[in-house]
């Protein structure tokens, strides 16, 4: 109702929604918050799509002498999966300072494990493991800036 008791326009009429939606698209908003009167709506837009980060390319091998070459060392993490930050944000281990972290090293983990919260725009995003295993590694700080795609955890899916 507008302010003389008469009936206002709905803001949460379909079409003005597909027109918020497309100006959030426009001016790249995650998020809208709407009230009318009692009435709330908060609109949330998926993360942008992912960014291409060129990586360098190996460094050419020197020619060496005529012996079979040296066994190159197994790589440690050849067999794990990593857990990559899926925005760019502040990555907390724990809901508070006071509380556990999440996870642990040495801690199984499923699909739907919450590993951490990753902060962006003051808005505190749970992050689940996505994959089941071990976490072996806790590749971020707490309270610190994550990239996007930035390796948070490294897990062992056969442990």
């Amino acid at each position: 109702m507008s302010k003389g008791g008469k009936p206002g326009p709905d803001i949460f009429d379909i079409e003005r929604l597909r027109m918020i939606v497309a100006l959030m698209e426009e001016h790249e908003l995650s998020e809208v918050d709407l009230q009318q009167g009692d009435e709330k709506i908060k609109l949330n837009r998926g993360s942008a799509a992912p960014v291409y980060v060129p990586t360098a390319a190996p460094a050419p091998v020197a020619a060496g002498s005529a012996s079979a070459p040296a066994p190159a060392a197994a790589d440690p993490h050849a067999n794990t999966i990593t857990i990559d930050a899926p925005m760019i944000g502040t990555f907390y281990s724990r809901a508070n300072p006071e509380s556990e972290p999440f996870v642990k090293v040495g801690q199984r983990v499923t699909e739907d494990t919450i590993v951490c919260i990753v902060e962006a725009m003051k808005v505190f995003n749970e992050i689940p493991a996505e994959c089941s295993g071990t976490v072996v590694e806790i590749l971020a700080n707490d309270q610190q800036p994550v990239d996007f795609g930035k390796p948070m955890f490294r897990i062992d899916p056969s442990a």
